[in-house]
């Protein structure tokens, strides 16, 4: 199998790029090439597994242009090589499944989140993934959507050969070490956490202006670094008149787990999702949440007071004092559903689903 469309892993920064991991370790049966983009690697990117083979492209950090090169590249490799089934991550890089199709190679595609209404996006680049999402939709022999309400957008002949398949999580303990959190000035059980990449779709700014109006909220960590420039981040840190943000950068391992076990409170105030992977990780470590009312955080049965409208800072900032007001106490969630091997099993089958339908036409 070959696996295109993100920017690779481990040690890469994303929601995606996390979600493939977590499958594609657990799938021991099926020999894979995963295409990587080398401008996103780094050292923590060079852990190996039995059946993954890497394959590493050259690529760009220019948005708008980063995928459509690496899908490029990524896709002439393919046709030279010619896996039994293709495996093609997000809308964008979907543009290119009428090609494999061409190349008459199977193919499944997860659709993670509909991009074209991300802010950061021009007008012409929207209507761009717009074209590429019809693309992906109709050329794709399976689908898998980890939005139900996404999918349930689509025509019958869409939603046929698709299924919805959760992200899913791991289990996990809480670390009893604060040296991270001693060594960038945080104050255990006295700051909000949000992670995420610092982009305008996570609505960090949102948080930010809450957390000012609020006297009691000490400090918010944002465990997160920037995609393609630093706008974003010079944003948030002049809206953060209070001075309470602390930015830990991309954060990972023993490092991340130190900062769920010992966090007040888990804020996602993102106006786009998928399917947040974030959020289960704050559910596993059993924080209190405040979230934004958007379809992705409907998916998970979480009680009315935990949501907040997306985008008002108002609403945000009274959600986030009724939090702070109850008992610090562990909260426990029903996590069954988001195992991760099940998903990938799951996931599995739809390769068969794929490699059927092309042999039966």
């Amino acid at each position: 199998m070959a696996v295109i469309g993100m920017r690779g892993f481990p040690g890469v920064q994303g929601g995606v790029e996390g979600h493939s991991r977590n499958i594609y370790t657990r799938m021991h049966d099926i020999a894979m090439r995963v295409y990587r983009r080398k401008a996103f690697l780094s050292p923590r990117s060079s852990q190996t597994f039995p059946n993954i083979t890497y394959v590493d492209l050259p690529s760009t950090r220019i948005q708008g242009f980063e995928a459509v090169l690496h899908t490029l590249l990524s896709v002439l490799h393919i046709a030279r090589h010619r896996p039994d089934v293709v495996h093609v991550h997000n809308i964008g890089p979907g543009m290119f499944v009428p090609v494999l199709r061409l190349l008459r190679l199977p193919v499944v595609l997860t659709y993670h989140s509909p991009n074209y209404e991300h802010s950061k996006w021009s007008r012409p680049a929207r209507k761009l993934l717009r074209c590429c999402e019809w693309l992906s939709l109709r050329y794709s022999n399976r689908i898998i959507f980890v939005n139900k309400f996404q999918m349930m957008k689509y025509s019958q002949d869409v939603q046929d050969k698709s299924i919805f398949i959760p992200n899913g999580i791991n289990k996990v303990t809480r670390s009893t070490s604060t040296s991270f959190l001693d060594e960038n000035g945080i104050i255990p059980h006295h700051y909000l956490l949000a992670v995420g990449r610092l982009t305008p779709e996570k609505g960090f700014e949102y948080l930010v202006q809450a957390a000012n109006a609020l006297p009691q909220v000490q400090q918010v960590v944002i465990a997160g670094t920037n995609d393609h420039s630093n706008n974003y981040q010079e944003l948030l840190t002049r809206l953060d008149t209070g001075k309470k943000i602390v930015f830990t950068g991309y954060t990972t391992g023993e490092n991340l787990r130190q900062l769920y076990s010992h966090a007040r409170a888990y804020v996602l105030s993102s106006v786009n999702e998928g399917f947040p992977m974030v959020m289960l990780e704050a559910m596993s470590f059993a924080l209190p949440l405040v979230v934004s009312d958007i379809p992705a955080t409907r998916q998970v049965d979480l009680p009315e007071e935990n949501y907040f409208a997306a985008g008002n800072v108002e609403a945000l900032r009274d959600a986030i004092q009724h939090t702070l007001e109850q008992p610090d106490e562990p909260i426990h969630y029903d996590l069954e559903k988001y195992d991760w091997q099940a998903i990938a099993e799951l996931t599995q089958q739809q390769y068969d689903l794929a490699i059927a339908s092309v042999k039966h036409k």
